[in-house]
């Protein structure tokens, strides 16, 4: 950042400059573009080594804080009210979901990797089924009124879930699949 202004003000303090100066004075156009400039350049900067390049660095943590309530309790909003899962996860119907998973999900989730949306594996460990059912079958208004899903909104990069038009029958199956995660 230092050297930037240092920059700056040896080109300010040049005498080419005030040849410049009068032009920029005389079209308004060129003034905003010139702060816009300078803005620009004095907000890069910082270490050329990113956090993620350190071979032992954290990894970033969300932003969405658990709330002091049992996050289990939040349902989100939707047509799903309730869902009860079996013992023992009913493999035909996983096998389905992977299926539709496969097919309509991967282009914005990995399973065990934040990529475009957020990693499934562990989902209900951190949601409840009913909210993650809900997120699956009404994202649109998940996004507006739902408080966690606006911050995971905001934590990867304004990228909305699509909706992918499922029935609740197929977001079950695919619910079934994250079980086996």
């Amino acid at each position: 950042m230092k050297d930037k202004v240092v920059f700056i003000s040896f080109f300010v303090k040049a005498k080419i400059f005030k040849p410049i100066k009068r032009l920029i004075m005389k079209i308004p156009s060129l003034q905003a573009v010139l702060v816009f400039a300078v803005l620009t350049i004095m907000a890069c900067g910082g270490s050329s080594e990113s956090p993620a390049s350190k071979p032992n660095a954290p990894k970033p943590k969300s932003m969405v804080q658990k709330k002091a309530e049992d996050p289990m309790k939040d349902k989100g909003i939707g047509p799903v009210k309730e869902v009860k899962f079996d013992a023992e996860v009913n493999t035909e119907l996983a096998a389905k979901g992977e299926e539709i998973y496969k097919k309509l999900c991967t282009a914005c989730h990995k399973p065990d990797q934040k990529f475009i949306g957020p990693a499934q594996k562990g989902v209900l460990d951190r949601r409840s089924p009913e909210w993650v059912m809900n997120m699956i079958l009404n994202p649109e208004e998940m996004i507006q009124k739902d408080p966690v899903a606006k911050k995971l909104l905001m934590e990867f990069n304004g990228a909305p879930m699509a909706n992918q038009n499922l029935t609740q029958e197929e977001a079950r199956a695919v619910l079934e699949y994250f079980r086996t995660l």
